[in-house]
């Protein structure tokens, strides 16, 4: 029998490498726009025609503009306030749900992880006022921890740490036990450390969700001191009767965390081998 083994051809590879390029060069088209026209000076238009791409006298003074006359500084404090708490809680309540429910057996459990995940199909704003309500009894109208409310676990979470506790070897489970450790002891010295790649990965997501929100921050917050910088940026616009240069500026300010964020933490999103200590 003959058999047709494919070969991957040199122009083959250059096609999928263009393909892939091009999908790229769309996608990243946005973002170069934002940051071209945050470049421009006064005096270059931005709308007009021929379709001016890149600045041609390139400019730093719409970001001191922004900075200087409004306080981007306090939003972007308290940006990093809301997301880096809302990370936090997340990444710890999700760990202590999703622990019980893939390496415990009690009765109903898999009553309840169905359950939990499909409070994923409920949209936020059916539950919205509900929250507000809770929030307001509360106290915590314009402050942080008001902010962070909604977002202190979530469903998406509790699966995907669900799904990489099951995938954690028995073995190092039972050597655990066997010296002695308590449940909390092995969920902190065994799988935590065996799952830090998908804990890199739900960071990432609720970061990204946290920092980028703007109708929760904007129900619960009215004073200025507490705005977070999607508020900041939406007051800059109307303050600035659409100058798209300021408000573009404005914008890169509140994405640039978000990008440096991905690029520290992309190397942690690789699957690793949760069972490399366990010795054959």
């Amino acid at each position: 029998m003959t058999q047709n083994n494919s070969k991957i051809t040199p122009s083959r590879t250059i096609g999928t490498y263009l393909l892939l390029g091009g999908i790229a060069l769309i996608m990243l088209f946005p973002l170069f726009w934002l940051l071209s026209t945050s470049l421009k000076s006064p005096t270059e238009d931005i709308f007009g025609a021929p379709l001016q791409i890149f600045p041609t006298q390139p400019t730093l003074a719409n970001f001191l503009s922004v900075w200087q006359n409004y306080p981007f500084g306090r939003y972007l404090l308290n940006s990093t306030i809301v997301a880096s708490l809302t990370v936090g809680f997340n990444l710890l309540f999700c760990a202590l749900a999703a622990y019980p429910l893939a390496r415990l057996s009690f009765r109903g459990r898999d009553l309840l992880l169905a359950l939990i995940v499909a409070t994923l199909m409920i949209p936020f704003q059916i539950v919205m006022i509900p929250l507000y309500i809770l929030t307001v009894q509360f106290g915590l109208r314009n402050t942080y921890l008001g902010v962070i409310f909604p977002g202190l676990a979530s469903a998406f979470g509790i699966f995907l740490l669900r799904q990489a506790f099951q995938g954690v070897p028995k073995e190092l489970e039972e050597a655990a036990r066997i010296d002695g450790c308590t449940e909390l002891g092995i969920w902190w010295h065994i799988m935590i450390p065996a799952v830090r790649p998908a804990l890199a990965t739900l960071a990432i997501f609720v970061f990204i969700g946290a920092w980028s929100d703007f109708l929760w921050p904007l129900i619960v917050l009215d004073q200025p001191d507490y705005f977070t910088l999607p508020l900041g940026v939406a007051k800059l616009a109307s303050a600035l009767d659409f100058d798209w240069r300021l408000i573009a500026a404005g914008s890169m300010i509140s994405i640039t965390p978000i990008i440096l964020l991905f690029v520290f933490l992309q190397r942690y999103i690789i699957p690793t081998e949760a069972g490399s200590g366990v010795k054959g």
